[in-house]
């Protein structure tokens, strides 16, 4: 007598819950991976600091680039203020903000369009041009500059030497 084995009918019947994961243990696996992923983005990048370091840059290049748009579209000369001491700056349309402690701020500026002692100023013409400028953010050996093009106004994001004043 000759006996075919058929997959399908003659398998033990599996029940549902001894086949596949279910929704906890991959939610877990995920969230194992996902925290693990941080953990060596953050050791990688400088952790924290590194953050708050690139963040504030990317804000204080945002705000430039808003002061520029507002001074052609209003057809008014913009300043962008920063006080490195206080950690402060004003932008346009009176727009305001901090630079968290950890980071250290300089700039490198015009003289003639200073108003005080300890604050640096950019301003933008109504044709796009800049006096021109540099805001450098640095935390330890990482540093990164916002550079304000004089003749375009352009301004631009990169990494920069950690120099020390």
């Amino acid at each position: 007598m000759l006996t075919v084995f058929h997959p399908r009918r003659d398998a033990p019947a599996r029940t549902r819950a001894s086949s596949g994961f279910t929704l906890i243990e991959i939610l877990v696996v995920v969230s194992l991976v996902a925290g693990l992923t941080v953990i060596l983005m953050m050791s990688m990048n400088g952790g924290m600091n590194g953050l708050r370091l690139r963040s504030e840059a990317k804000t204080i290049a945002s705000e430039l680039r808003r002061a520029r748009s507002q001074a052609i579209s209003t057809g008014t000369v913009q300043a962008f203020r920063i006080v490195p001491e206080d950690r402060t700056w004003t932008g346009a349309r009176g727009r305001k903000g901090e630079i968290p402690k950890p980071l250290v701020v300089t700039f490198t500026g015009v003289r003639q369009v200073i108003e005080r002692d300890g604050e640096g100023v950019i301003l933008f013409f109504e044709d796009g041009a800049s006096t021109g400028g540099r805001v450098q953010l640095r935390h330890e050996r990482a540093a990164l500059n916002v550079d304000v093009a004089w003749l375009t106004g352009e301004v631009s994001l990169h990494r920069g030497e950690a120099t020390a004043r």
